[in-house]
């Protein structure tokens, strides 16, 4: 392959990713669509709940005439922030970005889903709708922090750095998945590592304040340093104490990941192919976030618990065939 005058690899692995994702379903959105106060592509959030949920949303609109929009924006930004070291298991599991993709938000009498996850079965069609309607969008190159404004300079003498992440996917408008790129020609899954652990700090440095779009739980639910070869992931981010995990799908028996005809070996994440669906595919990345991810709460502290990428295409896998074949099979899974 050629590469023209001032086009890296990088770029290039970049646009074949996102080139991919748009054939697959994803839309490309631009930072300007992005509020980086709330962390929300506002556009698809509110897209989505009118296409899919009328009677709720006239409601919202008789108890909110003048602004509806902004109101159910600020309704979910709080329940996005929240935090209560006092609520229950199941109260603390409708926080935070998953809790509000898995349980929605209420507000006075109206009630909105902010995701519908496939039925098992096909027998309501409304509900298989409201599914295809999952707005799934890719935005390249996104200036995440709402400090490294020219205004936020005025208006208290600080800015935060002007830090571009290479791609951040977001299903209905809320951030899930964060990715740093890396050609494998000059740098390596651990430049992207490194490059999360030194310039992507939850809290701003200048400013002293919350990264709405990196904070643990209230942001994007997992940050993935990838290259050609490689990809490691990781649900929180602590600057140098941060810890990643290899998702990769494995080569001989071993670490890293198999040959792919005329592909990169990390094409699982944004391609189907002939013996797995594209993780990023709106059925797998959908399947995650509403079955496979979890928090839990252990020593006091929560923990976001994101699969290896055996264990989930393991458990789909099993379904899967449990579904054709019907009931009575048996299956041994060695990991």
């Amino acid at each position: 392959m050629s590469i023209s005058h001032g086009v890296t690899r990088e770029v290039i692995f970049q646009n074949e990713m996102i080139a991919q994702m748009v054939a697959n379903g994803w839309q490309l959105g631009s930072p300007a669509g992005y509020n980086r106060e709330l962390a929300i592509y506002t556009e698809d959030l509110i897209g989505f709940v009118k296409d899919t949920q009328d009677a709720e949303w006239q409601k919202h609109c008789k108890n909110y005439p003048s602004d509806p929009e902004e109101k159910l924006l600020t309704r979910v930004a709080v329940q996005l922030d929240k935090a209560d070291p006092n609520a229950t298991g199941a109260q603390l599991r409708t926080f935070g970005t998953l809790g509000v993709l898995r349980h929605g938000v209420k507000d006075r009498n109206a009630k909105f889903k902010l995701c519908q996850f496939k039925p098992e079965h096909g027998l309501n069609p409304d509900t298989l709708a409201r599914y295809e309607q999952n707005r799934l969008r890719i935005v390249p190159e996104l200036v995440y922090s709402p400090y490294a404004t020219d205004a936020h300079l005025a208006e208290t003498g600080t800015q935060a750095k002007k830090w571009r992440i290479d791609l951040v996917l977001f299903v209905n408008g809320l951030p899930v998945v964060t990715l740093e790129l890396k050609s494998e020609f000059k740098q390596s899954v651990q430049n992207a590592i490194s490059q999360y652990k030194k310039t992507r700090p939850p809290i701003d440095p200048a400013t002293k304040k919350p990264e709405p779009l990196l904070t643990f739980k209230r942001g994007a639910i997992v940050h993935f340093a990838v290259d050609q070869d490689n990809v490691s992931m990781t649900t929180r981010l602590m600057n140098g104490k941060t810890r990643f995990l290899p998702f990769n799908r494995g080569r001989d028996g071993g670490a890293g990941n198999p040959d792919v005809p005329g592909e990169n070996r990390v094409a699982y994440l944004y391609k189907d192919l002939p013996d797995t669906k594209a993780v990023f595919s709106r059925e797998v990345l959908l399947d995650l976030i509403g079955r496979f991810i979890h928090l839990e709460r252990a020593g006091g502290k929560e923990v976001v618990i994101f699969p290896r990428f055996q264990q989930f295409d393991a458990v789909r896998k099993v379904l899967a065939d449990a579904r054709s074949k019907g009931a009575g099979q048996n299956y041994l899974i060695q990991h």
